[in-house]
């Protein structure tokens, strides 16, 4: 005699009915909670809902990318913390992938001292807290760098003071839109004309190089419709004026420091992840590659990378993911990022729940797309049986 009634005597129907068991008890759980924080709002008079975003913010933010006054909505003021916080995650996405790659590589190296130091700068920045390296860059920059009038002048236009990282601006234009259109038409091209000379090389096992299209669609095109737009562009380099800089773009410390700690802690995971992805290939795709001829730079790049990549892939997208998570931290050296301005926020309007869940709903649409990103590249490069 089963134990179960007739309706559930097939495993497909067992395994639907306690799904949708789960499925209630947890609708149920988070509808007892959304109450009972409704309730508590109301014994306390805060009102709840996203109407405070259209109200003024009237706080002071430090570096926008986007216009920002005190008199702007707090709407306006999520947004710029939206575009720091992409901001540093993008650039230290990139920064650290070139540093981990050529770390990773320098594990490898034959040489002695270039491999013990690539480990030391591994083992020593992984074992560390990220929030501490971000005390110590801060403290570093802000302490050790010199006053704006004694900056330091390593290159014609770029200073280095306590107030931050001065370089040169390019000074937009709107007639500058045609050569960014160029630009992106010419790196749709390339992409097409890759993907060309990749279906050729596997039909014929040569290709033509790509250097010259790149050339082409990425410099020669956006420089012509630069010069048809009569408007070249133009480059304003900082000039210090009494106690601080004019002019340029200012890195300033809080930015530099929270990139530099994020960039290098990142990279001396992506460096281990690059070496265990190389030192996962057969040692025989090594040995038939320079029975070929090739040489050494040509066997890793052409034969060695391209295979490993389908191993380190994987692991990179964690770790992109965390650089863009552990931005956060950022909220400890007053960077004002989402969650420096979301806590500035909750303790003018008492609006925590909204705030936290803006919070969530941004890293979770950020975390996604990365993910969908890397995922649509691991495709493209995974090994397609036939």
């Amino acid at each position: 005699m089963t134990p179960f009634p007739r309706a559930l005597a097939t495993v497909g129907a067992r395994n639907l009915f306690f799904q949708l068991l789960a499925v209630g008890l947890t609708v149920a759980l988070v509808a007892w909670l959304a109450i009972n924080a409704a309730d508590n709002l109301e014994r306390r008079g805060i009102s709840t809902g996203f109407g405070f975003l259209d109200r003024e913010a009237g706080m002071e933010i430090g570096e926008s990318l986007i216009a920002y006054d005190p008199s702007a909505s707090y709407g306006r003021a999520f947004a710029v913390g939206l575009f720091n916080t992409l901001r540093v995650a993008l650039i230290g996405i990139a920064l650290a992938s070139a540093v981990g790659l050529v770390v990773g590589l320098a594990r490898l190296s034959r040489n002695w001292l270039i491999g013990r130091l690539a480990a030391i700068y591994v083992e020593t920045l992984r074992n560390v807290p990220l929030l501490l390296q971000l005390f110590f860059w801060y403290a570093l920059i802000t302490e050790a760098a010199p006053l704006p009038g004694e900056a330091l002048n390593p290159l014609p236009g770029v200073f280095l003071s306590a107030r931050g990282l001065q370089i040169p601006a390019l000074v937009a234009d709107p007639a500058h839109a045609w050569a960014l259109a160029a630009f992106a038409a010419g790196a749709a091209g390339l992409w097409g004309w890759l993907r060309r000379a990749r279906a050729k090389r596997e039909r014929t096992g040569a290709a033509p190089p790509a250097w010259p299209a790149a050339v082409v669609l990425l410099v020669v095109l956006p420089a012509l419709a630069l010069a048809a737009s009569g408007r070249p562009i133009g480059v304003e380099f900082p000039e210090l004026q009494r106690f601080n800089f004019r002019g340029g773009t200012a890195l300033t410390p809080e930015f530099s420091a929270l990139l530099l700690g994020l960039t290098l802690y990142t990279a001396s995971f992506i460096a281990e992840i690059v070496r265990s992805g190389i030192q996962a290939i057969p040692r025989g795709q090594w040995e038939a590659a320079r029975a070929l001829g090739l040489k050494p730079g040509r066997v890793l790049k052409d034969v060695v990378l391209p295979q490993a990549l389908r191993v380190i892939i994987p692991p990179l997208t964690s770790q992109y993911l965390n650089l863009t998570k552990n931005s956060s931290l950022a909220v400890a050296i007053a960077y004002p990022d989402l969650v420096s301005i979301a806590n500035v926020t909750i303790n003018q309007t008492g609006q925590a729940i909204e705030c936290i869940a803006i919070i969530m709903a941004v890293y979770l649409t950020v975390s996604l797309a990365i993910s969908l990103a890397m995922n649509l590249y691991n495709r493209a490069v995974a090994l397609v049986e036939r």
